[in-house]
Order: C-alpha cells, then sequence, then structure tokens
C-alpha cells in the first residue's frame, strides 16, 4: 500500500494535471466556435458554386476544359489534411487510417502522397511510407493563400500530366460529436448530377460566354475545395480537443476522489496506530 505522503504527491500532481486539461478544455472549446463560424459561412459559398459550375457543365462540352476530363486513374495524388498537433483523441489517427484504406485500394497504380499537416506527415513516416510533398505548418495561420498555393500545384501537375487524379482526404466536420473522415475527388472535377432540379432544363443566357466562366470559376471551385478541407479540419480538430479534454478533466477528477477515498484510509489507519501506541503506553506505566 501506498504511504501518506506518496498519495499526496500523486493527488497533487493529478490536480495539477486536471487545472491543465480543464485550461485547454477552456482554449479549445473557445477556437471551436470562431473555427465552427468559418466553416458554416464557407459552406453556402461552396454550394453556390457547385450549382453555378453544374449549370455551366450543361452548356457546353465538359471535355473542352482539362481540369474536367477523365483519364486512366495510373497515377494518384492522396492529399492527406490533418491537424498540426495531437491531444484530440482519434481525430488524427481515422483520418490516417481511411488514407491507408486508399493505399491498398490502389495498390499497384503509382500513388503519390502530399501531407498536409504535421501529424499526417509524421504518421506515415513513422511507417516508411514515401511523402512525395509537405506542407507543415498550415494551421498555425490558417489562410486562404495556403490553400490557393496547394490547389494550384496540384492543378498545374495534373493540367501537366504528372498525375491522373487527385483525391483529398480530411475529417468532415459535422457537429461538435461527430467528425467523419471523408474522400473527395478534386480532380479531374466530377460533373454534378442533381436528380430532381426542377431548373434542370431551363436554358440560361451566359454573359461572358460560358467557356470564359468555367476558366475564371474552375481554379476558384479548386481553391475553394482545398480551403473547405482545411476549415473543415480546423474546426473538427478543436472539438475533438474539447472532448478529449472535457473527458481528461473528468477522469482526473474520478481518480481524485478515489486517491482521497484511500489517502483518508491511510490517515485514519495512521491514527488508530499511534493511538493504540499511546494506550499501551499508558496501560504498561499503569
Amino acid at each position: 500500500m501506498a504511504t501518506l505522503r506518496q498519495l499526496r504527491t500523486r493527488v497533487a500532481s493529478i490536480s495539477n494535471i486536471q487545472r491543465v486539461t480543464n485550461a485547454m478544455q477552456m482554449v479549445a472549446a473557445a477556437k471551436m466556435r470562431r473555427a465552427q463560424d468559418a466553416i458554416e459561412a464557407a459552406r453556402p459559398y461552396a454550394q453556390q458554386l457547385d450549382a453555378v459550375l453544374g449549370n455551366l457543365q450543361k452548356s457546353i462540352d465538359p471535355e473542352e476544359n482539362p481540369l474536367f476530363r477523365e483519364r486512366s486513374a495510373e497515377r494518384v495524388a492522396l492529399v492527406v489534411v490533418t491537424a498540426d498537433r495531437g491531444l484530440c483523441g482519434a481525430f488524427n489517427g481515422s483520418i490516417c487510417r481511411r488514407v491507408q484504406n486508399e493505399l491498398d485500394e490502389y495498390a499497384g497504380k503509382n500513388v503519390e502522397l502530399v501531407t498536409v499537416g504535421r501529424k499526417g506527415y509524421n504518421y506515415f513516416r513513422n511507417r516508411d511510407v514515401s511523402i512525395d510533398t509537405n506542407y507543415g505548418e498550415v494551421f498555425r495561420q490558417l489562410e486562404f493563400a495556403k490553400a490557393a498555393e496547394i490547389a494550384q500545384g496540384l492543378t498545374a501537375r495534373f493540367i501537366g500530366g504528372e498525375i491522373d487524379r487527385v483525391l483529398l482526404v480530411f475529417s468532415e466536420f459535422r457537429s461538435v460529436a461527430q467528425q467523419i473522415p471523408v474522400v473527395q475527388q478534386l480532380l479531374p472535377i466530377l460533373p454534378k448530377q442533381e436528380e430532381g432540379d426542377a431548373e434542370r432544363d431551363i436554358d440560361y443566357i451566359f454573359e461572358p460566354s460560358p467557356e470564359a466562366l468555367l476558366d475564371t470559376l474552375v481554379p476558384r471551385h479548386v481553391n475553394f475545395q482545398v480551403w473547405r478541407a482545411l476549415l473543415e479540419v480546423n474546426a473538427g480538430f478543436f472539438a475533438a480537443q474539447m472532448t478529449a479534454m472535457d473527458n481528461a478533466t473528468k477522469n482526473a477528477g474520478e481518480l481524485l476522489d478515489e486517491l482521497t477515498r484511500e489517502m483518508n484510509k491511510v490517515r485514519q489507519s495512521s491514527i488508530t496506530l499511534e493511538l493504540m501506541d499511546i494506550i499501551g503506553g499508558a496501560e504498561a506505566v499503569a
């Protein structure tokens, strides 16, 4: 059985840890609210941009734009978006396991791994998986310019024929308690198929021409899809960290209660022994 001094040391250590986890939970909660506002503000723009592209695709031959051309997927780029930090439960691990499934699916193909975020890079580097490109410290100061840089690099390689397909793997923020790893095809852009759309047969008049609009909107669409993935992961990370730190704080409290009961038993036993020694000494003197 542990001594009273050892128990007091453990109680003090766990109390310090509980204060740290509680502070981290509050910080994560504040940052998560801002990140959630950012992703909820970005989603309507992304949906409207998808709708405009869908209408434009119906007006022209998609093969005229290089980013719509389907090719045999012999060279595939997997873009893995994870957080830079841990202490967030299984958030980063679930994304990396989803990537591993994709690597198994494309076994025999020429697969290039592009990592965004330090945790994904460390995960695959420690497993001797070749990483072609790494974008580190993206989330330290999250900016659209960084997403555009990543998207433009991938777009240039796709147009140049270096890769035939680009897949984004990230965790989609559904709610504070739910973040789902998803795989989204970034390039080539898939045609929009909206069943039951009441406006699908409407003939629009475009000014300028649909081709000119696509030349402007398609690169913007690719940039924004990467940006949305970064925002989703950022919000999901803080939500997962907030939940993990909340659980850690509760577990620390339960452990403190258990140790306090044990410490009280040890103290009571020591007091009883001291009283017995005093009584025994008094009887011996008498």
